[in-house]
């Protein structure tokens, strides 16, 4: 009995009789076993798994740039990232450096975060006495990625004087530091991202045409959050679940607040509707999310009924038929027999969908 009651999942077995003092301490040693066992799903989780582990959608287009990511990761091809702010391209540039198994670090640099004056400094590195303030020799950020993965955000911002010096680099995968006379090679793999159209940068002569096509290798168009079938849901439920697991607590959403993440517009992408179900996770009264606990202002105010007739299956067939029908005898002019013929269906089966569906019949001619 023992046995068996262990290996279908008991704790401990106690044989009668047993001192209560010992059940107490028994029960004790279980409940703290589950605690840290709770504790270790709660905290794995929270990490992403796999070199995708960090994107999570079901849109198609999303999954197709999924086996994009995964199929140049093994070459050392420059990749071009481009969509709207807060669509996930630092995710995507995270997940490459994954997927390529290169030892070095994964080193990020924003062109548009910092003046122009230092930007040269930050990406090439300086040598000792090279300019005022240089007290010491300085490795860049494309030294630092040596082995690694460079990542260019906002490479739109790049100034032009840097542009030619960049291009240099990505031909010769040579560098040299400010007030320096010695080429260093580096093996970095570069990944650009930017929000701007870069053709019409390129019309203007604000970006090389030649420094384009160079990291323009393999080009990836990410959708913005409103293009992807059904990830904003999904992903507001993902971030729910996560915030909820910080504060230990149990949160879900309310039919309106589904049916409010479904139908607006999220122009900051994925960015806004995270620190929008942080608000959320913070702002709820009991368990249950809210609309209003979103803060954000939809078009149309949805109640939790309007929200789930939305998804009666029923209704919507309903409509659907109904739509269709009158489509058919508008274009027929009220003709029952052309109708149904249009339709695909026979005449006494188009009055009994009529009858069902409350359509009154319009005057033949």
């Amino acid at each position: 009995n023992a046995l068996r009651a262990v290996s279908l999942g008991a704790y401990d077995f106690l044989a009668k009789p047993f001192e209560p003092e010992m059940l107490a301490l028994t029960i004790e040693r279980a409940y703290r076993l589950w605690e840290l066992q709770s504790e270790n799903r709660r905290l794995q989780a929270l990490q992403p798994t796999g070199a995708l582990g960090g994107l999570v959608t079901r849109d198609p287009e999303m999954l197709r740039i999924s086996r994009v990511i995964e199929r140049v990761a093994s070459s050392d091809a420059t990749v071009m990232l481009l969509g709207e702010s807060g669509t996930g391209k630092e995710v995507l540039a995270q997940a490459l450096h994954t997927a390529s198994k290169r030892s070095g670090k994964f080193v990020a640099i924003n062109c548009a975060a910092i003046p122009e004056a230092l930007l040269e400094s930050e990406l090439f590195g300086y040598e000792k006495g090279a300019f005022t303030g240089a007290g010491k020799t300085t490795v860049g950020k494309i030294e630092t990625a040596n082995g690694g993965t460079l990542m260019l955000d906002e490479i739109g911002d790049l100034p032009q004087a840097l542009q030619a010096k960049l291009l240099r680099f990505l031909q010769e995968r040579k560098i040299e530091r400010i007030g320096g006379r010695q080429e260093i090679a580096v093996d970095v793999r570069v990944v650009c991202a930017t929000h701007q159209d870069l053709q019409e940068l390129i019309k203007q002569q604000r970006f090389r045409e030649d420094l384009f096509y160079r990291l323009a290798e393999i080009v990836v168009n990410i959708p913005a959050l409103r293009e992807r079938q059904g990830d904003a849901l999904l992903l507001a439920q993902v971030f729910l679940r996560r915030f909820a697991m910080e504060q230990r607590r149990s949160l879900t959403l309310t039919e309106s607040a589904m049916a409010v993440i479904e139908q607006y517009h999220w122009p900051g992408n994925v960015r806004q509707l995270l620190n929008s179900t942080k608000r959320a996770a913070i702002m709820a009264d009991g368990n249950r999310v809210s609309a209003e606990d979103l803060g954000i202002k939809s078009t149309t105010e949805v109640s939790d009924a309007d929200a789930a007739a939305k998804l009666d299956l029923r209704l919507a067939r309903e409509n659907a038929e109904r739509q269709v029908v009158v489509a058919a005898l508008a274009r027929t002019s009220g003709n029952m027999a052309r109708a149904a013929e249009l339709l695909g269906i026979s005449r006494p089966t188009l009055y009994d969908l009529m009858n069902r569906l409350a359509i009154r019949q319009i005057q033949e001619g």
